[in-house]
């Protein structure tokens, strides 16, 4: 029976937590304005952060601000930021490309939102949920994937990045990152029906 059955989009899902060392997938997906960015466009930083996100999953809105801050603080310090949204824009029209437009200029992400109609690239991130972070070293392996910290929308901690910040500075500095690493915790993305495809 397949994972992928459009479950409750309430229901946290956690991250599948990639295999640390995993190279990063390659992806040439269409940003918000209609250029193509690709994992090549990226090369040659410190450290690359690739995040799942989506519009209106409310675990993402919960830390947009954050998530718009570590990418102004992050991408002046050399790191190579992307947000990509995989959800299926049909079922969830909130999530389709004009809106992701529209998101980007209200949170004031200053990286590419980019766009992956066909979900081939969650697939091969293992993405589970929104949010989902992803952090590369260099040599574009992965060095850390889990939450952006201890904060949820059900709970009092505050939204400061802690987890992620960590990282990106663990990688910056040259050093892997403290490998006792957290899931991230969000909704589900929204895949389309597919029997072949398995979460986990």
């Amino acid at each position: 029976m397949s994972l992928t059955a459009y479950a409750d989009p309430m229901v946290a899902t956690p991250s599948t937590m990639l295999p640390l060392g995993t190279s990063a997938p390659p992806f040439t997906l269409p940003d918000t304005d209609g250029e193509m960015v690709s994992l090549e466009d990226l090369s040659g930083a410190p450290a690359t952060l690739v995040m799942f996100i989506c519009n209106h999953c409310p675990y993402v809105v919960h830390v947009r601000p954050e998530i718009a801050r570590i990418g102004r603080e992050y991408g002046e310090r050399g790191v190579a930021v992307v947000a990509i949204s995989s959800n299926d824009a049909v079922a969830y029209p909130e999530d389709g490309p004009a809106e992701m437009a529209a998101e980007k200029a209200a949170a004031g992400y200053v990286f590419p939102y980019l766009y992956d109609e066909t979900q081939d690239v969650a697939k091969a991130y293992r993405a589970a949920c929104t949010p989902d972070f992803f952090v590369f070293d260099s040599d574009l392996r992965l060095a850390y994937r889990g939450q952006l910290d201890g904060s949820r929308p059900s709970n009092d901690v505050a939204v400061d990045g802690a987890d992620l910040r960590a990282a990106l500075d663990s990688v910056l500095a040259g050093r892997a990152p403290d490998g006792d690493q957290r899931p991230s915790m969000g909704c589900n993305i929204k895949w389309r029906e597919d029997p072949d495809y398995f979460v986990r």
